[in-house]
């Protein structure tokens, strides 16, 4: 089968011949139809410090995918061969504290598809059943094929209720605004995404977002004047990792105010304590999705209407890949997909 694999430890990846993965009886074989390239994915092509310490080479990439199911193991039930599915791409031990108590989503144990083990830019991926998300009702193939990044822009965003209350998302990208698009879908009654992209953030006008607020012309501040805010947001959601945007949002919450973290810095950095133990304000870290409540919440949002199309601005072929993986690296595209069915 074609895959695209990291098979060198230096920059680039390469479109390869490779063997199907092989599958035990409590796996499932899916026939891979589209792919979303995520940030990890650039950060394993061009071989930054992250990924020389967390990729063995060679590795096949990638984890936000939709698929069909090619065949299922002797132990599978409730998963038929033709099933549209995705796949949760943290796979966990199943026997620390968490994992019993039902909490898979904080397993200190995690592995990563596409990152720890093979993943699914390729023409067919196998993961345990527990780990695949059928699609019962229908869903447009492309936004399936991100329901990974999805999640987690709903994970963060559904963190804390959001009925009325006044959202501030620092980070435009893409899943700064799917958390947009969920968080005003959700019932907020302003909800204020921050960038210095002017691209992303016409993308996000178009998700939903009441404001989208260009930080390199205006501060936060400006905006609340803008929105008549008295008292700072309610709710932060903080998608970018940059120190600057983790200041200026906590600069800018109310008294008791709740932020749900998960832009993940590149280094440690400085934050006004003081003003958090003051101002009561409660700090949230993400990461990735809870199984599978997020999933069946995500499920239900695009039932109820929920539009994530904006989100979606770029679709190559797989053996286009360089060029799509250049067009996601830019600071001006949404998510970008590859077919391979082509």
């Amino acid at each position: 089968m074609k895959a695209l694999v990291k098979q060198h430890a230096e920059p680039g990846l390469w479109l390869m011949d490779v063997p199907e993965p092989e599958t035990g009886p409590g796996d499932v074989l899916i026939k891979v139809l589209r792919t979303g390239i995520c940030g990890t994915d650039l950060h394993i092509r061009s071989w930054d410090g992250w990924a020389q310490g967390a990729v063995r080479t060679p590795l096949i990439l990638g984890h936000e995918f939709v698929g069909e199911v090619a065949a299922v193991g002797a132990d599978v039930q409730d998963i038929a061969v033709g099933d549209l599915v995705s796949g949760e791409g943290h796979l966990v031990c199943g026997k620390c504290r968490n994992c019993l108590a039902g909490r898979r989503h904080l397993c200190r144990s995690t592995v990563g598809l596409g990152v720890g083990r093979d993943g699914a830019f390729a023409e067919y991926v196998a993961l345990p059943a527990s780990n695949v998300w059928v699609h019962r009702t229908k869903v447009d193939l492309d936004v399936a094929a991100i329901f990974d990044p999805f999640g987690n822009a709903v994970h963060t965003a559904l963190s804390f209720p959001l009925v009325g209350e006044d959202v501030l998302i620092t980070g435009a990208g893409p899943i700064g605004i799917m958390a947009a698009a969920v968080a005003k879908h959700a019932g907020a009654r302003s909800v204020v995404i921050t960038d210095v992209s002017e691209s992303r953030l016409e993308i996000a006008r178009k998700a939903g977002a009441t404001l989208a607020l260009n930080v390199a012309e205006h501060d936060i501040a400006h905006a609340q004047k803008q929105l008549g805010l008295k008292e700072g947001f309610d709710i932060g959601l903080e998608m970018s990792g940059r120190p600057e945007a983790m200041r200026d949002m906590v600069a800018n919450m109310t008294h008791g105010g709740r932020i749900a973290m998960l832009g993940l810095p590149a280094q440690e950095f400085a934050v006004d304590w003081a003003k958090i133990v003051t101002s009561m304000i409660t700090i949230k870290g993400i990461y990735g999705r809870e199984m599978f409540e997020t999933w069946y919440a995500m499920t239900v949002l695009l039932e109820g209407g929920l539009d994530l199309s904006p989100v979606i601005t770029g679709k190559y072929g797989y053996q286009d890949f360089d060029a799509a993986f250049d067009e996601a690296a830019t600071a001006r595209s949404g998510k970008i997909i590859l077919d391979w069915t082509v």
